[in-house]
């Protein structure tokens, strides 16, 4: 599979997402970032703090040949469970980093403010920031300009925490230094109109033979019963309508789309007018 073919996907770790204590901000971050290059999303998952559901769903990531971003349960807490799952994922032993180990060294100086005791990398106390050095053996590392305690990346599959402070900078490094190649290649495009009192049923036909026509082009319907906040056909039953893909197709087909869409007496909008 040549890169240009590859899909990339995100895997969100923490119990804390599927609870609802913290709300995801890695799926908007990572759109954003594609969206700027020229790129998209191909699928995302979330999945709880459990090993074995981890192990489970890296083992058919790494599998797939996709290029994936994982956030969260890098960490030195017990349920912080992400770096041993890759090795086990796998099948290789979990090491310590020597880059990671210097790194998160010059984190403990900075943070002993002087302190002798606290500096001392080899101690106890520090044993758990070291932890955080321990990657699948082969796997090299993600910098982390937030606090110098990197990520790691093996297999195309990188491994960033769960704060997206620092995740963030961590994607846009991985992009811009392994995926330049990949950017604005497609240059993939995404336009709608809203369609007033538009019928799934009815417009389901038109949706597929312009699928047909144009393999290129994916149409979607984004249905809505109208929103009473709102003012105009927004607050009115009505369907959000587009296509995307490949930019030099997508202004024929969401034209075609339209105008099969008027053909049944529906009044479409611009949704800058809307």
């Amino acid at each position: 599979m040549t890169q240009q073919n590859k899909t990339i996907g995100l895997i969100v770790i923490g119990d804390e997402i599927l609870s609802g204590r913290r709300m995801d901000k890695h799926m908007p971050r990572l759109l954003e970032l594609l969206k700027e290059r020229g790129l998209q999303l191909g699928w995302a998952e979330y999945i709880g703090d459990d090993p074995q559901r981890i192990i489970a769903t890296l083992k058919r990531s790494f599998a797939s040949g996709d290029i994936v971003f994982i956030t969260g349960g890098i960490g030195s807490t017990p349920d912080d469970h992400t770096r041993q799952c890759a090795a086990k994922a796998l099948g290789l032993d979990l090491v310590l980093h020597p880059q990671a180990k210097e790194l998160i060294g010059q984190r403990i100086v900075e943070m002993a403010e002087g302190d002798p005791v606290k500096a001392d990398i080899d101690s106890a106390l520090n044993a758990p920031r070291l932890r955080m050095g321990e990657f699948p053996q082969g796997a090299s590392i993600i910098p982390n300009s937030y606090n110098k305690i990197p990520g790691f990346h093996i297999q195309e599959h990188y491994f960033t925490p769960g704060f997206p402070v620092m995740a963030g900078p961590m994607m846009i490094w991985v992009l811009d230094t392994f995926y330049t190649a990949l950017f604005h290649q497609n240059d993939y495009v995404e336009k709608s109109f809203i369609a007033a009192g538009a019928m799934e049923a009815t417009i389901t036909p038109l949706m597929e033979e312009i699928e047909k026509k144009y393999p290129q082009i994916k149409v979607f319907s984004l249905p809505s019963v109208g929103d009473p906040s709102k003012e105009g056909i927004l607050a009115q039953r009505h369907m959000e309508l587009g296509v995307k893909g490949p930019a030099d197709q997508v202004e024929i087909a969401l034209k075609e789309l339209r105008v099969g869409v008027e053909s049944f007496n529906t009044i479409t909008y611009d949704l800058t007018k809307t």
